[in-house]
């Protein structure tokens, strides 16, 4: 269903959808300027204007480096492509994993590679890693701490001092990578 909203005197249209299966509103603008909301469908549609005005900087922004063309590295993966590059990446990431593990010796279940949407990688409390095959197509030194932030969550499964200190052993400038990556913003 397509709406509009005035935000900073600019309309915006958006795409509202509802989907069973989500638990949480989201707010996503992809590379053609078009902008969606999907909410849980148990939610009410009057919460959805307050969500998009609490986003309006970060929407706004997100629509002008779309328009200005300023956007980054454009990763859209097809299923084919996904296959098609899946032992690849697997080969690399777990070569990145070991390596950058001996620095800290944890222990790790298993690794998988996955066809993310929204996320380059993540840990799960039973010690899984997963990794999005799109990080190939990242720099190397991107790619080594997407690894570490995820080997830190063996150790701290959180964003505290703690857990940036281990990051802070293996990729000492992972502020300045963290900030590359919002500067160039990657697109799904």
């Amino acid at each position: 269903m397509e709406k509009q909203i005035i935000l900073k005197n600019k309309t915006v249209t958006y795409t509202l959808r509802k989907n069973r299966n989500s638990r949480r509103m989201r707010l996503a603008v992809h590379p053609d300027g078009s902008v969606a909301v999907t909410i849980p469908s148990f939610l009410r549609e009057i919460f959805v204007e307050q969500f998009i005005r609490e986003k309006a900087d970060w929407l706004l922004s997100k629509l002008e480096v779309f328009r200005t063309g300023n956007v980054g590295l454009v990763l859209h993966g097809t299923r084919a492509d996904y296959l098609k590059n899946k032992e690849e990446a697997r080969a690399i990431i777990s070569g990145r994993v070991n390596k950058l593990n001996e620095k800290y010796g944890y222990l790790y279940n298993r690794i998988s590679i996955r066809n993310q949407k929204t996320c380059w990688g993540s840990c799960s409390r039973k010690g899984n890693l997963n990794f999005n095959y799109k990080i190939i197509f990242l720099p190397e030194k991107v790619q080594d701490y997407i690894v570490v932030h995820e080997l830190c969550h063996l150790k701290e499964f959180n964003h505290s001092k703690m857990f940036w200190g281990l990051v802070a052993k293996v990729v000492p400038n992972y502020l300045e990578i963290r900030r590359e990556l919002r500067k160039n913003p990657v697109v799904f």
